[in-house]
């Protein structure tokens, strides 16, 4: 696991797209199309506007996002789909093809095996992430199930995760945010052939600390990444405070 540190996030941000980018671009010069996952979160927002006007023949590429809000449709303001339609596929608009966690078309154990059989069969490329305050990856609590071989699960996100969604501004108030949510596993996030970890901003410092210098265990997911063979984390001078 490699760390590239920044003096601004406007500066991370647009590393990172850069680097992403090239890992596309690498994927298609070397076959037919190339597949990514993005993330949400107010972590991606300077790093989704870079990645948009980046080099990339998007007409091969191929798009899948980490997690969606179980209850919630996705025209309301805090749905992973309305953010991902808004600030990316609308921007890119001869993309091949995004994959959406569709929560309120089927039951959640139907929609994890419908979208899990298209990531299956699927070689990602690279994984633009960010790490959440309590050191989740997607929608991966602590602890987190380092075991399972499924591609996504049904979750429960625990307090600190349903904070940070309520600090950021998504919902009005805390008991609006859901309790559960459909999330990509960390078993499927750690199969992608290069991972672009996109974390700016002090409430980070810890989770950034523990996921680069603690020893690799459940209780902070994200300590995982220092087992991926291509991982580059973008931070900015306050969520790397700590190191």
């Amino acid at each position: 696991m490699e760390k590239k540190i920044f003096p601004t996030k406007q500066e991370l941000a647009e590393a990172a797209a850069r680097y992403g980018a090239a890992k596309i671009n690498a994927a298609l010069d070397a076959k037919e199309s190339a597949a990514i996952i993005l993330a949400t979160g107010a972590s991606q927002f300077e790093m989704l506007q870079s990645l948009v006007t980046q080099a990339v023949d998007w007409s091969r590429v191929r798009a899948f996002h980490l997690d969606e809000y179980i209850g919630i449709s996705a025209e309301h303001p805090a749905s992973f789909r309305k953010y991902l339609k808004e600030r990316f596929a609308d921007q890119v608009p001869n993309l091949r093809e995004f994959n959406y966690i569709e929560v309120d078309k089927r039951n959640p154990e139907e929609e994890c095996a419908r979208i899990g059989s298209l990531i299956g069969g699927t070689e990602i490329d690279a994984a633009f992430i960010g790490i959440g305050e309590n050191g989740h990856l997607a929608f991966n609590d602590p602890p987190a199930d380092f075991d399972t071989q499924r591609s996504f699960l049904v979750v429960t996100l625990d307090e600190a995760c349903r904070r940070q969604q309520y600090g950021e501004g998504w919902f009005a108030s805390l008991e609006q945010v859901p309790l559960t949510a459909i999330s990509m596993s960390i078993a499927q996030i750690m199969k992608s052939r290069s991972l672009i970890v996109t974390v700016p901003d002090r409430r980070k410092a810890e989770a950034v600390r523990c996921a680069l210098e603690g020893e690799v265990t459940p209780d902070c997911p994200a300590s995982i990444l220092q087992r991926h063979a291509d991982c580059r984390l973008f931070l900015d001078k306050d969520s790397a405070s700590l190191l």
